[in-house]
């Protein structure tokens, strides 16, 4: 989610040039963005508070920074803020909103409001360096010509997840008219969407076979993306594709909505007061049922697409 606040901070500002340091295997998310600069790297050969120090000063070492963007605050990036104040850096993190998280997930909560976009939270942070950020909240095509559905049944977590018969029969109706790709990853995901593409005609998997890269290109020529809220949704935001988007146990209100998706494509089971219940859907349902996912009607998203 940081790719597009990125993209439209440095159109504003062309003399900022911006070095992301993230796992390696991300670098493709940040490919043809002007003025960044991506810093790939192995957590785990910096390990500990000795290992992230040597981190720290290898960065500064390399790149001499002006001012530190800690755009995840986790324990990691906590220790990394530390060294670089005392080494007299100006620091800035992002506020993620954490209690009134905590209060929109309270099930007790009845009195359910947006919260601060996550986008918006990133815009923030260079905002506090006195930068000019006003994000457009738009997609960007990045292809012409769009053809066919791509289809990402699968979460991280199951609150974020439909059942897995309904979603078979959401692409099995969406089939009828389009030819419907699929997204996943793992072994046991790609063995469930391979089944899926035998048994359901004009289906074509590419779990596990494209790497970000391609994924991404393919994402781009879709006319449309289905997804949980999940990864994918982003993805499609990337490279402007519309995602019709299904929430479970997670609602947009968290503020992940993905970059310039439009609240119209949100599908949920509005009439559940306890929803919702998690952030990122990896809560065990308080109610016990799942009603949130089990009662969800895909009609709702054929009615998007078709």
């Amino acid at each position: 989610m940081t790719v597009p606040v990125f993209r439209e901070l440095l159109e504003q500002n062309p003399d900022v040039e911006i070095v992301m340091v993230s796992r390696k295997n991300f670098e493709a998310l940040f490919a043809g963005i002007p003025n960044v600069i991506f810093k790939g790297i192995d957590v785990d050969d910096y390990k500990g508070f000795f290992g992230l120090r040597r981190l720290s000063n290898e960065l500064i070492k390399e790149f001499n920074p002006d001012f530190i963007a800690n755009l995840h605050d986790v324990i990691r990036t906590k220790i990394i803020d530390k060294i670089y104040r005392r080494k007299g850096l100006k620091v800035f993190k992002i506020d993620k909103g954490k209690e009134e998280k905590d209060h929109l997930t309270d099930v007790w909560n009845l009195n359910k409001v947006q919260l601060e976009r996550t986008v918006e939270r990133y815009a923030d942070v260079f905002r506090a360096m006195g930068f000019k950020v006003e994000l457009s909240q738009k997609l960007r095509p990045a292809s012409g010509s769009k053809s066919g559905i791509g289809f990402a049944p699968f979460a991280q977590h199951k609150g974020k997840m439909l059942p897995l018969e309904k979603s078979y029969e959401l692409v099995r109706i969406l089939a009828q008219k389009h030819t419907v790709y699929f997204f996943g990853g793992g072994k046991a995901e790609a063995e469930t969407l391979e089944r899926w593409e035998r048994e359901i005609p004009n289906t074509k998997s590419l779990a596990g076979k494209l790497n970000l890269t391609e994924e991404l290109n393919k994402i781009a020529g879709l006319e449309v993306m289905v997804s949980m809220d999940s990864a994918n949704m982003h993805l499609a935001s990337l490279v402007g594709t519309r995602c019709v988007s299904v929430w479970g146990a997670t609602h947009p209100y968290a503020g992940f909505l993905g970059f310039g998706q439009s609240e119209e494509d949100v599908v949920q089971v509005k009439d559940l007061t306890c929803r919702p219940c998690s952030v990122f859907g990896d809560k065990e349902c308080y109610r016990g049922d799942w009603a949130c996912l089990e009662e969800f009607d895909i009609q709702k998203v054929i009615e998007k697409i078709l």
